[in-house]
């Protein structure tokens, strides 16, 4: 979801304004994904570096944050209607309080639905969910390895199970999508697109992306993967 700043720059608007355009543009694309039947979506909402840019811009993203989570799980939301999970994947620890409760009772407002998941990546750093799996799948062998006196050992493998996206119950990445016409990952989902994900880099910044921007992304996607 970038370019909610330049966005906002290029219409006169406040930096805060970009960022609350960019929450309708991601309820808009969202329901794009759910009527096309993608079971899943994630998106890199705010991320680790983030929060070194001025304080009165992340205080306002930590505020629209806690108030559009609540908004997005109500009964007769987006969420409810399509049996939509949400998943918050990143280091919380970092968010204020009232936002951390915030996710908790969303997640937990959504935590029966089955028919769909939404990640919400913040505050998130690939490089951070990479050290964090490794961290896990060292501990999980170091346990195993205690209980029948195993030589440990880790695999690959068993660094992707402990991947925040796999333990949320997260289907392969098969498409990446940028916008705002940056044409680099930025630390997102790194371990994830590593082989087989398709790599689509869209001009058009976030709060302006919709159908007709989507939809054309989504077409180069099968042809890519029909001649496969």
């Amino acid at each position: 979801m970038d370019g909610n700043r330049r966005y906002a720059r290029s219409h006169q608007k406040r930096v805060q304004e970009g960022h609350a355009e960019g929450f309708i543009a991601l309820r808009r694309v969202l329901e794009i994904c759910l009527r096309l039947n993608v079971r899943c979506v994630s998106v890199y909402a705010f991320a680790i570096e983030n929060f070194k840019r001025m304080p009165e811009e992340v205080d306002a993203l930590m505020t629209l944050a806690e108030t559009k989570l609540l908004e997005l799980c109500q009964h007769g939301d987006l969420l409810h209607e399509y049996g939509v999970r949400l998943n918050v994947l990143g280091k919380t620890s970092l968010l204020p309080p009232n936002v951390q409760a915030a996710i908790r009772k969303a997640e937990d407002l959504t935590r029966d639905n089955d028919r769909a998941i939404l990640n919400l990546c913040m505050p998130y750093a690939a490089r951070n969910e990479i050290a964090t799996a490794v961290d896990l799948a060292i501990e999980d062998a170091l346990s195993k390895a205690a209980e029948d006196g195993s030589k440990p050992e880790i695999t690959e493998d068993d660094v992707a199970a402990q991947l925040m996206t796999t333990r949320a119950g997260s289907p392969p990445l098969d498409l990446l999508v940028r916008t705002s016409g940056v044409r680099r990952l930025s630390d997102f989902l790194l371990w994830q697109c590593c082989e087989d994900t398709q790599l689509q880099f869209s001009p058009t910044y976030w709060p302006d992306f919709g159908l007709w921007d989507f939809v054309p992304i989504i077409l180069d996607y099968q042809r890519r993967a029909w001649a496969a």
